[in-house]
C-alpha cells in the first residue's frame, strides 16, 4: 500500500502463463504503491509458495482471481477506493472472465489477446515470417505445418501425428523452415511422435485452445484498458487490435493503446546481426498509463508515441 491513510485505488495483479513466482518477480507490486496505487499480488496455483497443480484453465484461474479480489478488499479495509485487475499476456483471457464474475471498477490488459490460443500461434508464425521477407505462398505452407503441430498439442499429444510428420518431411528443406517459430510450434518441430507422446502428462494443463474471448468481452460493462504492441511475436496484436476497436465502435467501455514498435512485455528493442532482439527499455508512458487508468478509469494527455482510441 502507498504511505498514508487516504483511500487509494487497488490493483489485483493476475498472472500470465509463466511458472515463476509472482511474489518474487512482479515489479508492479513495488512500482504501483510508489505512484499512489495499492497492489495485491499472489502466486497462482502450482507456482511459488502456492499449492495445487499448475493449470491454464481460464475459468478456474478466473475463480482464483475472484477470490484474490475478495481478499484484497478485506486487507485494504477502510483505505479501499477503486479496485480492479491488471493482467499480462495469458492473463488477458482470464481477467475479463473474472471481471464478469465479481464487482470491479476496471480491467487493464497488457499485451493480451482477443483471439483463441490456436489463432495466437498462427498469427505469430505469420508475423515472424512476413517480417523476414518470405512470400505469401511460403507463409501459407508454414501455417499448414503450424496447424498440424497445433492439432497435436490441442489433442493432448494423442492424434494428428501422421499429418504433422508428413508436412515436416515435405517442407524440412524449404528456406523458411529454419525460421518457423510461432508461439509454440517451434517446440514440436524437433521431436518424434514417440517423444511427443511421452510429454503428454508434462503438458496436461487444461488449456482451452478454442476458447473464444469475444462473448465475454461483449458482455462486459466494466471499463477496460488494452495496451498492445505492434511487434509482439508472442501475442500478435493485429487481430486483437481490430477486435477491441470494433468493441469501442459499438459503444463498449474499452480504451485501446497501441505502441507500434513495442514487443511482448511492452519493451522496445534493437535487432542484432543474427536477427535476435535485445530489449532496451519500456515504451514511454506505459507505466504511467496503468497508474492513471487505475486511478479513475481514464487516460490523460499523451503517453509517449502510443496511439490511443477512447470510448465514444
Amino acid at each position: 500500500m502507498p504511505m498514508g491513510t487516504d483511500k487509494v485505488p487497488i490493483v489485483v495483479l493476475l498472472h500470465g502463463s509463466e511458472h515463476d513466482s509472482a511474489l518474487t518477480d512482479y515489479y508492479l507490486q513495488r512500482m504501483l504503491p510508489a505512484e499512489g496505487v495499492g497492489a495485491f499480488v499472489y502466486d497462482k496455483r502450482g507456482t511459488g509458495k502456492s499449492g495445487g497443480r499448475y493449470t491454464q484453465d481460464f475459468s478456474l484461474l478466473a475463480d482464483d482471481a475472484v477470490a484474490a479480489l475478495r481478499k484484497a478488499r478485506q486487507l485494504a479495509g477502510a483505505r479501499l477506493g477503486r479496485i480492479g485487475y491488471q493482467a499480462g499476456s495469458q492473463g488477458g483471457w482470464v481477467a475479463p472472465i473474472a471481471a464478469n464474475r465479481a464487482a470491479v471498477d476496471f480491467v487493464i490488459v497488457c499485451f493480451g489477446l482477443a483471439v483463441n490460443v490456436i489463432d495466437e500461434d498462427q498469427e505469430s508464425v505469420e508475423l515472424q515470417l512476413r517480417e523476414k521477407g518470405y512470400s505469401a505462398d511460403d507463409i501459407t505452407s508454414a501455417l499448414a505445418v503450424a496447424s498440424a503441430a497445433e492439432t497435436v498439442f490441442a489433442s493432448g499429444f494423442t492424434r494428428g501425428f501422421e499429418n504433422f510428420d508428413a508436412l515436416r518431411a515435405r517442407y524440412k528443406n524449404a528456406p523458411w523452415y529454419k525460421d518457423l517459430h510461432g508461439d509454440y510450434t517451434f517446440f514440436f518441430l524437433p521431436h518424434s511422435e514417440a517423444e511427443l507422446r511421452s510429454m503428454r502428462a508434462e503438458f496436461s494443463w487444461g488449456t482451452p485452445f478454442y476458447y473464444d474471448p469475444m462473448p465475454t468481452l461483449r458482455a462486459t460493462r466494466v471499463p477496460q484498458l488494452w495496451i498492445l504492441g505492434g511487434e509482439d511475436y508472442e501475442s500478435p496484436s493485429a487481430e486483437t487490435r481490430r477486435r477491441i476497436g470494433s468493441l469501442i465502435a459499438t459503444g463498449k467501455p474499452f480504451t485501446l493503446a497501441y505502441y507500434r514498435s513495442a514487443e511482448h512485455g511492452m519493451t522496445l528493442f534493437e535487432t542484432g546481426a543474427d536477427g535476435s532482439r535485445i530489449s532496451t527499455r519500456y515504451a514511454a508512458g506505459y507505466f504511467r498509463m496503468i497508474r492513471d487508468f487505475a486511478r479513475d478509469g481514464r487516460l490523460h494527455g499523451t503517453y509517449g508515441d502510443a496511439e490511443v482510441t477512447t470510448p465514444r
